[in-house]
């Protein structure tokens, strides 16, 4: 009986995986351009873009993730697509404050929009 419980948790494992490699592989790939900012500016204080980058790069440096504020208003949260999991701070604090084009898999949970960054570079402002 122990052994019938252990295979067959096996086998729904196996399933599980499979099925994310799936749905991941049918994901298109996407262009997002906003703003890297802190989430809890983005949330909190309403902003439409950073105050500075200075203020981003304190709050992130501070523990606060960063996230993308597209310019429809739509906030992206960065993920990894490896398990374990990572941070995507190291990867966006170099744009932190800075106006962005960034691509990769997006995926949505809810109301939540999430995005795997494939590529990511600023975007040059007319002054």
């Amino acid at each position: 009986m122990k052994v019938t419980l252990r295979v067959s948790k096996v086998f729904a494992l196996v399933l599980l995986v499979a099925a994310m490699c799936v749905n991941a592989a049918d994901t298109p790939t996407v262009t997002v351009k906003g703003y890297v900012l802190d989430s809890a500016c983005a949330f909190t204080k309403g902003l439409s873009k950073p105050i500075s980058k200075q203020c981003a790069t304190s709050c992130a440096n501070a523990g606060s993730q960063l996230v993308i504020l597209a310019d429809d208003g739509t906030i992206y949260w960065p993920i990894a697509d490896s398990t374990p999991s990572s941070g995507q701070n190291p990867k966006l604090l170099p744009f932190a404050g800075d106006k962005v084009t960034a691509s990769g898999k997006i995926y949505e949970r809810g109301s939540s929009k999430a995005i795997v960054i494939e590529k990511i570079q600023a975007q040059v402002t007319e002054k």
